[in-house]
């Protein structure tokens, strides 16, 4: 029989569920979406990635204005999440990849995000954005045991503090962009020994209760206990709230996730530098055989520090690839995609998830054999 699950605490702020939304950009995970999880209990979060792009704020022919946009259309979002929920726990995820990263994360904690989650690198100067700021929980994204090391380290040198949790992302199941993970199954690389080694290493080294809270492949209560019981604290679930009423993204593209199925899912490069998780369509075949007929190559808003697509001609601009597939181009653009999309026959409610998701898990019993074409297939 399934436990009952505890409330969630990091730093000075407490969800009712040890649930995080996870972060899902371009557009896909805004503050209609966060505040819905906000005010069912989890801790929503408000992806900042490419905010602005579609924004009033946003003039594509003047320089900077696709920082400006990010930064005012961020304002807004968290205005509107805070809206849905006035006392729930809100996060803003922010990719150190990004050039406007250190911007975001001083507006996010100026504008009241209870949390600052970060990813795409390692967060080592996070901290002095947020110095005026003290009751914003910082929140770095680690695929092992070493990063999560170093980011203390360096933390406890420079700035005498820890961060106030943890997101273990399990490279074989995690949506979008993962770390290489070919020692996974290897001895000390396994999501169970990378728990286990953090939770040793804060508890007898660092005399501290560092919650850890595990992300990718998670999308029902077995799958939440399961976590729970290798020892972490909580789960962070992003692809099984794309099929809600509350995602932000266009109507297409939740429907493209309620048809797929594993076989769908492949991995495709990235002008990041890393593999990302996405489903099969036109782009992404494209994408991995690099077809230089069919990408769009054009560097459309310079967000990225580091960008194969800018710097060196090759990929694709990250940034309209996924905003194309969000505004329900799904052919033509690119769909991020944890491993497990197996979950749900219909689109429902953040309320009635989160309520799924809390209850004690019951095998469901069917008598009815659903048989459909899956749109998926590229011929």
């Amino acid at each position: 029989m399934a436990s009952i699950l505890h409330p969630l605490r990091i730093g000075k702020h407490i969800a009712q569920y040890p649930i995080i939304q996870g972060a899902m950009a371009v557009g896909v995970s805004g503050a209609k979406l966060a505040g819905a999880v906000a005010k069912a209990g989890g801790v929503g979060t408000i992806a900042s990635l490419g905010l602005g792009l579609h924004s009033p704020y946003f003039h594509q022919r003047k320089r900077g204005s696709f920082f400006e946009a990010n930064r005012l259309a961020l304002i807004d979002e968290l205005t509107k999440a805070r809206s849905i929920s006035p006392d729930g726990a809100i996060a803003v995820n922010i990719l150190v990849a990004t050039k406007d990263y250190s911007v975001l994360a001083q507006i996010a904690a100026a504008q009241g995000a209870n949390l600052i989650i970060t990813g795409a690198g390692l967060p080592l100067t996070l901290p002095q954005y947020t110095a005026d700021y003290p009751d914003v929980a910082l929140v770095p994204s680690v695929s092992n045991f070493f990063s999560a090391q170093l980011i203390c380290q360096t933390w406890q040198r420079q700035y005498n503090r820890l961060p106030d949790a943890l997101i273990v992302e399990n490279c074989q199941r995690v949506g979008g962009h993962f770390s290489q993970c070919e020692d996974a199954n290897s001895s000390g690389f396994s999501i169970e020994s990378v728990i286990s080694q953090l939770r040793e290493y804060f508890e007898q080294y660092l005399g501290v209760k560092m919650p850890l809270i595990v992300s990718g492949g998670i999308s029902d209560r077995t799958d939440i206990d399961r976590i729970l019981e290798i020892g972490a604290d909580g789960v962070q679930i992003g692809t099984r709230f794309i099929t809600t009423e509350e995602c932000d993204a266009d109507e297409r593209y939740k429907d493209y996730h309620l048809q797929a199925s594993a076989a769908d899912i492949v991995t495709v490069p990235s002008p990041v530098g890393k593999p990302s998780r996405a489903l099969r369509n036109f782009f992404a075949e494209q994408a991995i055989t690099d077809s230089s007929t069919k990408l769009e190559r054009r560097c459309i808003a310079n967000c990225l520090e580091t960008c194969l697509c800018r710097d060196t001609g090759k990929t694709y601009c990250l940034l309209q690839a996924l905003s194309k597939a969000a505004l329900g181009d799904v052919e033509h653009g690119l769909i991020f995609s944890g491993a497990n999309v197996r979950y749900t026959e219909r689109i429902m409610s953040v309320t009635e998830l989160m309520a799924e998701l809390t209850q004690p898990h019951k095998p469901m019993v069917s008598n009815v054999v659903v048989q459909r074409k899956n749109p998926l297939q590229v011929n």
